[in-house]
């Protein structure tokens, strides 16, 4: 009997694609055969993200898209899963009418019926419950080389003024640490050498399940685990940034020195109509006590701009801080209004382009502390764990410990080593945040 081709098309984050690999892992348990084209497939599947406005234009064009392939006759069924159908459940089948079934966040498992049913003429539309326990469900990776990411929470309890993820992934939810360290040690045995260990606040890990936060245990037990050389941590939050965490990051060698903190602003009066815990004096100090502590620390955050109330006096405040800091990476985004958030209802919105100018500012900034960094390394050498060869510039690439997928830079060298090794690379030049080298 003909199995069934499916393809999977998933947007968004890092724990989006978590989820993505888990419903991979359940259609192939269920005889079905992944297919990489759509064009190939019978059924595709989209895990949507909602998250801002360009993640949900980005899903509708996406489902549009595989719409005109359904009307052209080349693939039958249409089905969406993740945050955009959690949150518009209510509406998006009649406003989206080329999908034929919905699955929310809280009903990944569901995937394998939605998919046989949808391919029978069957319309299935499940919305679990998303403040339920987290599936233990295996997962068919599809990163790397040589790395993979590893959710040990979902949800989230923060309530920033500005963020729907609450609403459509429910509330925080720690896995058990021995599932994690299962995972962790499977992942190894297929020659995964870097975790990129993930949730939308690692900080808060466990502080759900065993009633104190415990992502320095939960860490000190990833390092003994044979095989995985690199540990990256995304994301941890100032407020919950303790000393006994601290300490784990200086002195495991495995945790690689570059410290995910989304700080979102710098204005007290800012980070207050943003819900975020602490002021701009504890992120200050925390910067601190991490550069004293942590030599070679590289810093990333992630920052918003045009916000309800942010002024020119705010908008300064920030450029100022930034350029004392010296973060070494940052990712800039504009203010977006989301439907249910408090921040949705502030009326002193800042004008769209004046908001689109300060992110250009910001980024501009960043981009001459970063090239000023970026120059200290030429004539140092570097581990970089090799993702491949770029036919184009007839380079090998990679990334080292300054480096995280998809949101930073690469190294480009020459030399000869397989993708998933380290190697070691003398920097010679850097551009525009990528870094070029030899393999020494």
């Amino acid at each position: 009997m003909a199995k069934n081709k499916v393809a999977l098309i998933s947007l968004g984050c890092s724990k989006n694609l978590v989820n993505s690999e888990q419903m991979l892992y359940l259609m192939c348990e269920a005889g079905m055969e992944i297919v990489p084209d759509p064009e190939e497939a019978e059924a595709v599947v989209i895990n949507t993200c909602g998250f801002i406005e360009s993640a949900k234009s980005e899903a509708i064009d996406t489902i549009i898209e595989m719409g005109e392939l359904k009307k052209a006759g080349k693939i039958r069924s249409i089905i969406v899963t993740g945050c955009l159908a959690q949150r518009y459940k209510d509406d998006i089948l009649k406003e989206l009418p080329e999908i034929d079934s919905v699955l929310g966040t809280g009903s990944y498992g569901e995937i394998v019926e939605a998919v046989s049913s949808s391919l029978k003429g069957k319309k299935i539309a499940k919305f679990g419950d998303i403040d339920g326990e987290i599936d233990e469900t295996g997962r068919i990776v599809s990163t790397g080389p040589g790395w993979a990411y590893l959710r040990i929470a979902e949800g989230c309890n923060n309530r920033c003024a500005f963020c729907v993820i609450p609403y459509i992934r429910g509330k925080y939810r720690s896995r058990k640490m021995e599932d994690i360290l299962d995972e962790a040690r499977a992942l190894a045995k297929t020659g995964t050498k870097e975790l990129i260990v993930v949730a939308q606040d690692i900080t808060r890990y466990g502080s759900d399940i065993y009633g104190k936060r415990s992502l320095a245990e939960l860490l000190r037990k990833l390092c003994t685990v044979k095989g995985i050389e690199w540990i990256r941590l995304h994301y941890l939050y100032p407020d919950e940034f303790d000393d006994e965490l601290l300490n784990v990051i200086v002195s495991e060698k495995k945790i690689l020195k570059y410290i995910d903190i989304p700080i979102q602003h710098i204005s007290d009066s800012i980070l207050k109509r943003m819900n975020r815990r602490g002021t701009s004096e504890d992120v200050r100090l925390l910067l601190k006590k991490l550069r004293e502590k942590i030599p070679d620390v590289v810093i990333r955050t992630s920052l918003i701009v045009g916000l309800p109330g942010e002024g020119e006096d705010e908008f300064d405040e920030l450029c100022g801080f930034l350029r004392e800091a010296k973060i070494e990476r940052a990712g800039v985004f504009v203010f977006s209004p989301e439907e249910g958030t408090p921040a949705f209802n502030m009326t002193d919105r800042c004008d769209e382009d004046e908001a689109q100018r300060r992110a250009e500012i910001v980024m501009d900034i960043q981009a001459e502390i970063m090239d000023e960094w970026s120059r200290d390394f030429i004539g140092k050498t570097i581990r970089v764990l090799c993702e491949g060869y770029d036919e184009e510039i007839g380079l090998q690439f990679g990334r080292s410990y300054a480096d995280s997928p998809d949101i930073d830079g690469v190294v480009f060298f020459s030399g000869e080593c397989a993708a998933g090794e380290f190697a070691e690379v003398e920097i010679t030049e850097t551009t525009d945040g990528e870094w070029f080298g030899r393999q020494v």
